[in-house]
């Protein structure tokens, strides 16, 4: 079956995004460029549990952190991981404007998390906790930055899929894209889920 095929939802394949051997080489692209993701996160972990007793005089996790921030951009986040699902069920279906519309609300809700986490940063710098504040302040912006540029670029490879495919509608060629755009941002949400246990909960019992 060609890519460019017209389809309807009777002929759509059960995994669209299998269905045709471009599809599956941008499948095992992606698990490749996701090991390589996941030893730059482990590098950055162990770095902040090396470093964050290092405060140099400066605020620690226990005074600095907001909670009630961090929980509200952590809900928004996993919520979000929540919507893409529904947004591949029904691209699963053939369901294109159902599919658009659940990306639509997944990209709203991080760019939610996002305000939240660039407030955080903000309260942060003017409670005296800069970059070179300290070691610590150093690893935290570092790999919680990092977490925050790659939910930046999770925002925008969903966003261009949806612009440039909403005339186009679904079909075989770009099905695997928004399928690996959906795995991606899973791949977002597990890091969070560590971040704020390690970083956060950790830092807030000491």
């Amino acid at each position: 079956m060609h890519a460019e095929e017209k389809l309807t939802a009777e002929t759509f394949p059960a995994a669209p995004e299998r269905a045709t051997l471009e599809g599956k080489n941008k499948f095992l692209g992606f698990w490749l460029f996701l090991g390589g993701e996941t030893v730059l996160f482990a590098s950055l972990f162990a770095t902040y549990l090396a470093l964050k007793d290092k405060t140099n005089g400066g605020p620690s996790a226990e005074e600095l952190f907001q909670m009630p921030i961090v929980f509200m951009a952590t809900m928004l986040l996993l919520t979000s991981s929540l919507t893409s699902v529904y947004a591949i069920y029904h691209m699963k279906n053939f369901d294109f404007k159902k599919m658009q519309l659940w990306f639509g609300i997944t990209v709203l809700l991080g760019a939610g998390f996002l305000a939240l986490e660039i407030y955080e940063f903000y309260e942060y710098v003017h409670e005296g906790h800069k970059f070179t504040t300290s070691a610590f302040s150093s690893a935290f912006y570092t790999l919680v930055g990092t977490h925050g540029s790659h939910v930046a670029f999770g925002l925008l490879w969903i966003l261009t899929l949806m612009i440039r495919n909403a005339k186009r509608g679904l079909n075989l060629y770009n099905a695997p894209k928004f399928y690996v755009a959906s795995l991606y941002w899973h791949f977002i949400d597990v890091v969070w889920v560590f971040i704020f246990t390690v970083v956060y909960l950790m830092g807030m019992v000491g």
